[in-house]
């Protein structure tokens, strides 16, 4: 029964393909492993919620969440309705004409409270209305297309700095003082204090221009990936490496540790085995925030890289006020990281069953 959640998401994956809503070709292999990861993902969250009886803690943060996101909703509106400026102000002033009837178009005219009222009746329909710079086009339509996108890169970003960060701290702890310790501390102090925007550059210089290994922008296929994932993921390995280290230190000298050492098991199979599991809480705590962290990280290297996603449609219409938009990617931004909160609480019960969520 413990691998229920998994044989679930393999069926859905099987279903899906089966009916045709999903289609795959050997030259789509990323998108076919987001699939796989989304959906083993989506139903093990659901098998854990069943098993754990957790539907009325689930009910609770979910509700929470709502309340969190309403008030989200609230200050960025009226952030946006008292900052200097307005969407349709540029240099050359136009004709007051003009402007009225635009205002009037957008309902820019009407009271605050009114406007208040119809941008929440709208998002309650899940209707953002249409952007201001693309005239014509639907927010909806906008986020539909670069939304997948930047969750790709985040998600393998984040993927990679736990296939590199965790393995890394237990081979730092296992070496303490040791040469492997401090090469591996000193990735991780590297991968802290160097930002994003002064790494990209000089990787694009290197891979891209001087050895030509690697495309330099745009998001066309697996090799255009590499350096974009790579990047975004190096400060955040950085930290769990530093985390897990230190997590795993204050483990390894536990009592069963030592017991476990005494039955003559092999060092790999205790550190992994027993070290490991009981050291990823605290791991698994500070990955809400590095979410976050690579949320935001993303945009420089969306720039950067030229890639399709939320990251330059984010930076414009904040510079160019254009309301809808703005409203409707931060709320999208506050869903996902409420999102990956809860989905850091279901994780607690998996990683150590002696924890009961109520």
């Amino acid at each position: 029964m413990k691998n229920l959640g998994t044989i679930l998401g393999v069926a859905l994956i099987v279903a899906l393909f089966s009916a045709g809503a999903l289609d795959w070709t050997g030259s789509e292999i990323p998108s076919f492993l987001w699939y796989i990861i989304s959906a083993l993902t989506v139903m093990n969250l659901v098998y854990i919620v069943l098993s754990q009886n957790i539907l009325e803690y689930v009910a609770k943060r979910i509700f929470e969440a709502l309340l969190t996101l309403f008030v989200l909703a609230t200050i960025t509106f009226l952030l946006l309705r008292f900052i200097p400026g307005g969407p349709f102000d540029s240099e050359k002033a136009l004709p007051a004409e003009v402007k009225a009837n635009i205002e009037a178009k957008y309902k820019l005219n009407e009271p605050l409270l009114v406007q208040y009222g119809d941008y929440l009746n709208k998002i309650a329909h899940f209707d953002f209305g249409e952007s201001y710079k693309y005239v014509g086009r639907p927010i909806t339509d906008i986020v539909a297309e670069s939304f997948p996108v930047s969750v790709q890169l985040g998600v393998y970003a984040l993927l990679l700095s736990f296939l590199i960060g965790i393995p890394l701290g237990v081979i730092a702890a296992a070496n303490h003082n040791k040469p492997l310790d401090t090469i591996a501390m000193g990735f991780a102090i590297s991968g802290v204090a160097l930002p994003s925007f002064f790494v990209a550059p000089i990787m694009v210089l290197i891979f891209s221009f001087w050895l030509e290994w690697l495309p330099p922008a745009l998001w066309n296929g697996p090799e255009y990936y590499i350096m974009p994932v790579l990047i975004l993921g190096i400060r955040p390995a950085a930290v769990i490496a530093r985390l897990t280290r230190s997590s795993v230190l204050d483990v390894i000298r536990a009592d069963y540790i030592r017991t476990a050492y005494a039955k003559g098991l092999e060092q790999k199979v205790v550190l992994f085995k027993h070290v490991l599991r009981n050291s990823l809480i605290p791991v698994v705590t500070v990955s809400g925030p590095l979410i976050a962290g690579i949320l935001t990280g993303s945009f420089v290297i969306e720039l950067i890289f030229a890639i399709p996603g939320m990251g330059k449609h984010t930076i414009q219409s904040v510079t160019n006020r254009d309301y809808p938009l703005v409203m409707a990617l931060t709320l999208l931004y506050g869903s996902l990281l409420v999102l990956a909160n809860l989905v850091v609480d279901l994780l607690y019960v998996v990683i150590d069953p002696r924890i009961k969520l109520s």
